[in-house]
């Protein structure tokens, strides 16, 4: 189905060993918006006594190292491109680490990156920058053996910190007991730098032990959408709900989630109380989990300026136009098509609309493989649930209803699904019809070949709006171009026609 074979000399790698998991994943290429082609993670819970002992667990080298030949091996069956390897908190603060990472390069292959403290900081708020549009507020990323702080705004990265308090390293410093780690997370927590200057802003939640708690309260609130990265909760609410999280791990009632792994179970009641004493110290306004973080950032880095410096949606969804179709150069079209027509019909647009318009244009064709009776529910399931990221669950909702609009119509029959309308205002919603209109106005007149759309002009007199065919043009109006223009018009407050010029 894809148009667009992987390149294996371009694809990249990141091998990241923390202080829970080691993990391998593959990207495609090394990009703006990443395309990620395989992960796997094993739970090796290297740092699960450094804090009493000050040594990577012997057993736990043993399955961290097991897991690097599988990944070396793995890296020369997908013959990728180029190799990244990174090591965080047990590496660093372990006597013993310095051995294991020399045995780690020689499984590996690779030189390996032993991340500092700071250094792990800016690389989380580099992946947050590359995965949230636009970013305000203080990016917290917990692993097992620390959590990193750090002030971004926009593309601007302040000094970060890093305290102790990774939920392995909670426990073991506590010895399992959620009393004395409450003590530890609150004195360290207490006047650190960064989370002064978070209040009424958002706190971006980074680590796969947060992601678990993000994927409970979805489980527990109903939440229409699946999707972790941008879930977004009210501070005052991820207050509430850890507090309840702790109380049900006190409770024994949280022991057989499976919603979670195993090995992650015993660390939820962990991360739980770092992030409520985060909220209490930091009083944000949202807590928004991010699945970007140290390994994003890494790639982020590496790209050039003018490759940052790009709209990671909108490369996200050219990616999609290319791969999937009809005619890439058609989507762009479309894009000024839509241009003129929001300005010649003096439709307000802010700048944050006018970028999800464009999105939604290289998105609109991407369904035609799809039997025709199923597009709509197709085309709106993969927009609203695509890995990608520089997008609200909000903004998500919106170009899928854009979509599901165009090929779906707008009859009673075929509504789309109450859960994913409940994610936009009333607003959005008709925005998203006006724009599914002039999809099928678009795609009918041209059927999603290039080069028709530009030799079509909009005109307007009065409360009149006008359809203008290029003479060469004239015979692809018909009787349904006029039903479905005329259908357009309306919505923007016009009576509509077609002239053959």
């Amino acid at each position: 189905m894809s148009k667009r074979p992987l390149k294996r000399d371009a694809s990249v790698a990141v091998i990241d060993i923390g202080s829970n998991s080691v993990r391998l994943v593959v990207y495609e290429a090394l990009a703006r918006s990443l395309i990620t082609v395989f992960n796997e993670k094993a739970l090796c819970g290297l740092g699960r006594e450094v804090q009493s002992t000050g040594l990577l667990a012997t057993d736990a080298v043993d399955k961290a190292l097991t897991a690097l030949r599988r990944f070396r091996a793995l890296i020369r069956v997908m013959k990728v491109g180029r190799v990244y390897a990174i090591a965080t908190a047990a590496c660093r603060d372990a006597s013993n680490g310095p051995d294991f990472i020399a045995a780690a390069e020689r499984i590996c292959g690779v030189s390996i990156e032993i991340l500092s403290g700071p250094r792990e900081a800016k690389l989380s708020a580099l992946g947050v920058i590359s995965g949230v549009h636009k970013p305000d507020g203080i990016v917290g990323d917990l692993g097992g053996g620390s959590l990193e702080l750090i002030d971004v705004r926009g593309n601007q990265v302040r000094k970060g910190v890093t305290l102790p308090l990774g939920s392995l390293a909670l426990q073991d410093a506590s010895q399992k007991s959620l009393k004395k780690a409450e003590k530890i997370a609150k004195d360290a927590l207490t006047g650190a730098l960064p989370l002064k200057a978070a209040r009424g802003r958002s706190f971006y939640a980074v680590g796969g032990t947060w992601r678990a708690l993000a994927r409970i309260h979805i489980a527990q609130s109903g939440y229409q959408l699946k999707v972790m990265h941008g879930y977004a909760i009210p501070a005052a609410e991820a207050l509430r709900f850890a507090r309840r999280l702790r109380a049900l791990v006190a409770t024994n009632q949280l022991a057989d989630i499976e919603l979670v792994a195993d090995a992650r179970r015993p660390l939820l009641a962990y991360a739980a109380l770092v992030l409520e004493y985060v909220i209490e110290a930091a009083k944000p306004k949202m807590i928004v989990f991010s699945t970007y973080g140290v390994r994003e950032g890494l790639l982020f880095e590496q790209l050039p300026a003018a490759e940052r410096a790009k709209d990671g949606l909108i490369c996200a969804a050219q990616d999609l136009n290319k791969l999937l179709s009809r005619s890439a150069r058609h989507a762009e079209e479309l894009i000024d098509w839509t241009d003129r027509l929001f300005r010649i019909a003096k439709v307000r647009e802010a700048d944050g609309e006018r970028r999800l318009r464009h999105a939604a244009c290289l998105m609109s064709d991407i369904g035609w493989r799809v039997h025709p009776d199923h597009r709509g529910e197709q085309t709106l399931s993969l927009i609203t649930n695509g890995n990608f990221g520089d997008v609200t669950h909000q903004e998500r909702a919106f170009m899928a209803l854009s979509v599901f609009y165009r090929y779906a119509g707008f009859s009673e029959q075929n509504e789309p699904p109450t859960a994913v309308r409940e994610l936009v205002t009333q607003a959005m919603d008709e925005r998203a019809r006006l724009l599914g209109a002039a999809f099928r106005v678009a795609h009918l007149i041209s059927a999603a070949r290039p080069g028709v759309l530009p030799a079509t002009q909009f005109r307007t007199s009065e409360r009149k709006l006008m359809l203008v065919f290029e003479h060469r043009l004239v015979d692809l109006v018909a009787d349904r171009v006029g039903s479905r223009f005329k259908q357009l018009a309306r919505m923007v407050g016009r009576t509509g026609s077609i002239v053959r010029r």
